[in-house]
């Protein structure tokens, strides 16, 4: 999902979108999954929010678990959250043909929607809350943390993003020094098909020594034998 507005100026936007949902929420949707809405969320929006159940730090767009905590803590139920999330990504704001300040409308819609709402409902701003440990060892766990899984597919990370390239046919045959040269340095070597700029910059300044260590070790083993490394 790309960048929407910081969270002290959404918080405001979410009361009035409560009132808005409300009529069109109903009692809820009983049919939805919250557990197929957190797939989809990593795969359409955890590059962009932080949400902690996600396991996503991503700051492009408002972190979900400060949108909603002080909805949450006055009272506000699932029902209601739901309701602004679905109308939020609905009727974005604002709303504009640029992708860097509007999320673009309909980014999920019908059953998809339904699911990641119920997700986001479930678990954004509750105290305390933590993401469950993946399978795959700490460089998974950087991977999911760091919303890699939003824009890449990776099949040992069951991550199925398509915002970047493909892993399992652009990481074979790299070395650690190379992948980690991608991941510090991403517009050094564009994969073609894919615009500059298109992966953030930082990330040698948001991981840490160890970390960065621990997600190129990952993905080198994941990718070794051309996708799905050790499965």
């Amino acid at each position: 999902m790309p960048t929407l507005p910081k969270p002290t100026r959404l918080l405001p936007l979410l009361a009035a979108l409560a009132a808005f949902a409300l009529p069109a929420s109903g009692c809820g949707t009983s049919s939805a999954d919250p557990e197929r809405g957190r797939e989809l969320f990593l795969q359409k929006c955890s590059g962009c929010h932080g949400m902690a159940e996600a396991g996503s730090t991503a700051q492009n767009g408002p972190n979900l678990d400060h949108a909603f905590a002080a909805a949450r803590a006055s009272g506000q139920g699932e029902t209601t959250i739901e309701g602004i999330v679905e109308a939020q990504v609905e009727y974005p704001r604002p709303s504009n043909d640029n992708p860097a300040v509007s999320m673009p409308a309909d980014l999920v819609q019908g059953q998809d929607l339904d699911d990641v709402a119920a997700y986001v409902a479930e678990y954004a701003g509750v105290p305390g809350i933590k993401a469950p440990r993946v399978p795959g060892g700490p460089g998974a766990q950087v991977f999911a943390s760091k919303g890699c899984n939003g824009c890449h597919t990776l099949a040992e990370a069951n991550a199925g993003g398509v915002t970047g390239p493909n892993l399992d046919e652009v990481l074979p045959g790299q070395s650690a020094a190379m992948i980690q040269k991608s991941i510090v340095d991403p517009n050094a070597d564009i994969t073609p098909g894919f615009p500059p700029e298109l992966m953030p910059g930082d990330y040698e300044a948001q991981l840490s020594p160890e970390e960065l260590e621990e997600l190129v070790a990952f993905l080198a083993k994941a990718t070794a034998k051309g996708g799905g490394g050790s499965k």
